[in-house]
């Protein structure tokens, strides 16, 4: 078994190498008109079927693992797409309807302007015992805001100035100032809701020293359909059925994420059942990988962006971050490094995320421009710096492709490539130049887009570029307080003018998520986020 497990490995990355060879032959010469290359996830596979379903584990083999379990941790997607197992959220958002929808809250009213009051479900428990009640809500809300905590995900919580209990399963949220987002910001991974017991002691080990988080992040104990067996870090985290939950009950005894670095590995798995979801598949892999299993293509609300550090010389200088968005060949790296999948980006949001305008200055490409540009700043004759990227293949691509088109502007680059866990970690102190990473807004709305990656509160946490400006983070502030939709949506397009003018980051595409999965597993989907689907997953035997 095992020789033959390695014998499909070899020749499937033969395949995989002469596919990409031919692929980055013609890679610089297709061309195609804005966005008409999307993908669309026509194939959801909600097929039910039943027949010998039940039993046995998921396995998911992953790119990146995550970072942190404890739901007020690490902001990043692997992370989320455990917890998102193990936790929930009060509402959850339909992304096919655009429509919030209830979770552990049944009901929800605004009581005023300022105030949200959610009616909570009942006979719902903890993995460990614990009742999830008002009390429990209250305890997560606070946590979350606290400063000793120092959560990466407090951005879209910020304007909650006060979690009441009202009794044992009524719960009003008030904000100091009318906040629209508020109901989409309660379905963000931040607002996963785990035990009260764990949180208790997780103070414990604070005022004992210990670091914030650090039980959290060993014992996230929630109210999910799943809980954790075993996390064996670099390797896998093991993730069993929770017999207790109050809802649907999942098909199989226990989901395993594997995380595996190579891509050729986790297609050869997945052809030889060793696997039933991958994530990602390469683009290159896709016609390949459907020869033996499907492959779903979910378009994103993500963004894909070279960001540049603002506070650091030249990147201090807004023409020189011009000069080089204007470098960016978007349809080149959208048809050399994703075959097409996916939509150029030509401004911060998706045209999936509320907020989205046709009708903003876009971030285009001319190499003479940015030359120009260059001059103007005082760099006719270029400079040196380095672009950082994590263990992203088509990161790493981009970043290639970057570092040979910045030679037309005398621009000389350096690539460094680090581990995801430590690469989050070092472009929020801001010792980079350029770096490459995208963004997911949970919520869907142009707040969620906006205001985590450019206000200037958040430099040092989601703010990567450590970008400042007066003007935006008033019209950011405004969004979020605006309840008129047209007025609040003109907001939102003046923002994106701001942030493509100034070009605190270059926007390259919008992503479209590649997911390959066995032919015998149904009920299994992505969402625009990019969270895996597993509640309604069944493997037939």
């Amino acid at each position: 078994m095992k020789f033959n497990r390695i014998l499909i490995l070899l020749t499937f990355a033969l395949v995989l190498v002469l596919a990409a060879c031919g692929n980055d032959d013609e890679s610089t010469d297709k061309t195609t008109d804005s966005g008409t290359e999307t993908e669309t996830a026509t194939d959801t596979n909600t097929n039910t079927e039943t027949d010998n379903a039940q039993g046995g584990e998921l396995v998911i083999e992953v790119l990146s693992e995550a970072v942190e379990l404890d739901p007020h941790g690490s902001n990043d997607v692997p992370s989320s797409n455990v917890q998102r197992n193990i936790f929930e959220t009060l509402v959850v958002r339909n992304f096919e309807t655009g429509d919030i929808e209830p979770l552990l809250a049944e009901s929800w009213e605004y009581v005023d302007d300022l105030t949200l009051q959610l009616k909570l479900r009942q006979g719902v428990k903890f993995h460990d015992g614990t009742d999830f009640n008002a009390e429990a809500v209250k305890i997560n809300l606070d946590r979350l805001r606290d400063p000793e905590i120092a959560s990466p995900r407090l951005t879209n919580f910020e304007p909650i100035t006060e979690v009441i209990v009202v009794d044992a399963y009524t719960v009003q949220i008030k904000t100091e100032k009318p906040y629209g987002p508020l109901l989409f910001a309660l379905t963000h991974p931040g607002g996963n809701i785990m035990s009260p017991a764990v949180i208790e002691e997780d103070y414990k080990r604070m005022e004992s020293g210990g670091d914030a988080r650090a039980y959290g992040n060993e014992s996230p104990i929630g109210t999910g359909f799943l809980k954790l067996e075993k996390w064996s870090p670099g390797q896998e985290i093991r993730l069993v059925k929770n017999t207790e939950y109050w809802g649907e009950q999942v098909a199989y005894d226990a989901a395993v994420f594997k995380t595996v670095p190579e891509s050729a590995t986790r297609a050869a798995d997945l052809e030889a059942g060793y696997a039933h979801i991958i994530d990602p598949v390469q683009p290159t892999e896709v016609p390949l990988v459907e020869g033996f299993a499907s492959v779903l293509k979910q378009p994103s609300v993500s963004i894909s962006y070279l960001g540049f550090n603002t506070e650091k010389a030249p990147f201090d200088n807004a023409k020189v971050r011009q000069a080089i968005s204007k470098v960016v060949d978007r349809s080149a790296i959208l048809n050399g490094v994703y075959d097409g999948f996916g939509v150029e980006a030509f401004g911060p949001l998706s045209p999936m995320v509320w907020g989205y305008s046709e009708d903003i200055t876009k971030q285009t490409t001319n190499v003479d421009e940015a030359k120009k540009l260059l001059e103007e700043a005082g760099f006719k004759d270029g400079f040196k710096t380095t672009i950082w990227t994590n263990d992203n293949p088509q990161r790493q691509q981009i970043a290639v492709i970057m570092q040979e088109a910045l030679k037309q502007v005398n621009v000389e680059v350096t690539i460094e490539v680090m581990e995801w866990g430590a690469y989050l970690e070092k472009t929020s102190k801001g010792d980079h130049d350029m770096f490459m990473l995208g963004w997911a807004p949970s919520t869907g709305d142009a707040d969620g887009a906006l205001y985590p990656l450019f206000h200037s509160s958040d430099i040092g946490n989601n703010n990567r570029t450590r970008y400042s400006n007066a003007e935006l983070d008033k019209l950011l502030e405004a969004g979020r307080i605006e309840t008129d939709e047209t007025v609040r949506a003109d907001i939102y397009k003046q923002a994106q003018d701001i942030v493509n003018a100034e070009a605190p980051a270059a926007f390259i595409h919008h992503q479209a998520y590649l997911t390959g999965y066995a032919k015998n597993v149904t009920g299994f989907s992505v969402d625009a986020t990019g969270i895996y689907q597993i509640q309604k997953v069944q493997i037939k035997q």
